[in-house]
């Protein structure tokens, strides 16, 4: 994902934050993505058959 791109869902989810966001737009560089929430870092991966795993 590029800088305009997370700045532009960033800005999405602050407008209207019970507004689904699609994967595809989260998976845009690949399969996974790093998340921070509270201190933590967590890794949200889709697998080859479509599902998500999230992990700590």
């Amino acid at each position: 994902m590029n800088l305009q791109t997370a700045n532009e869902s960033h800005s999405l989810i602050l407008r209207d934050p019970a507004k689904p966001i699609s994967s595809e737009s989260l998976f845009v560089a690949g399969n996974e993505v790093l998340i921070q929430h509270q201190g933590q870092q967590y890794r949200l991966r889709r697998t080859r058959n479509g599902k998500l795993i999230l992990t700590k």
